[in-house]
């Protein structure tokens, strides 16, 4: 995902929480006033994740857009479902993937692409286990030290 393009909310915890595999590159179907209310920067897809359902359509399930203020009456539902726009190749890979055991669809984030759409960064995520964290934990922390001392040494 190359150029330039202003990330609205990104999943922090999901590298944490999740074995990251495939990614994939989704549109998402939303409303004016949802696309009005992203462009502040105020949404959240930390506790969110994709679905598929009967019909083989993709959805975004618990991602928070807030309220676009202005927006009055004519505002829309913070927490709904969004259909997310994927190739049925694409759509059928992450089925696959989700009938493996332990794996889910995870967003990593969610940005507006050179030409102003919204588009989502999906990722297949096998959950980890405890020790698992505790591991990437200590490895992030070496990793941090190691650049300090040769920081400091050279």
């Amino acid at each position: 995902m190359a150029g330039n393009f202003k990330v609205v909310a990104d999943n922090r915890r999901a590298r944490f929480d999740y074995e990251i595999g495939e990614t994939f590159e989704a549109g998402l179907v939303l409303t004016g006033t949802e696309v009005k209310s992203l462009r502040t920067g105020k949404a959240s897809i930390g506790e969110s994740y994709a679905n598929i359902d009967k019909a083989g359509e993709l959805y975004l399930v618990n991602a928070n857009i807030p309220e676009y203020v202005q927006a009055n009456r004519f505002n829309h539902h913070p927490k709904r479902s969004r259909k997310l726009l994927l190739k049925s190749r694409e759509i059928s890979r992450l089925a696959k993937g989700l009938e493996r055991e332990g794996m889910t669809i995870v967003p990593l984030k969610i940005y507006f692409n050179e030409r102003g759409r919204a588009k989502i960064e999906l990722a297949l995520g096998r959950g980890k286990k405890l020790h698992d964290k505790r591991q990437s934990e200590k490895q992030r922390d070496w990793n941090r030290e190691k650049g300090r001392l040769l920081r400091d040494k050279g």
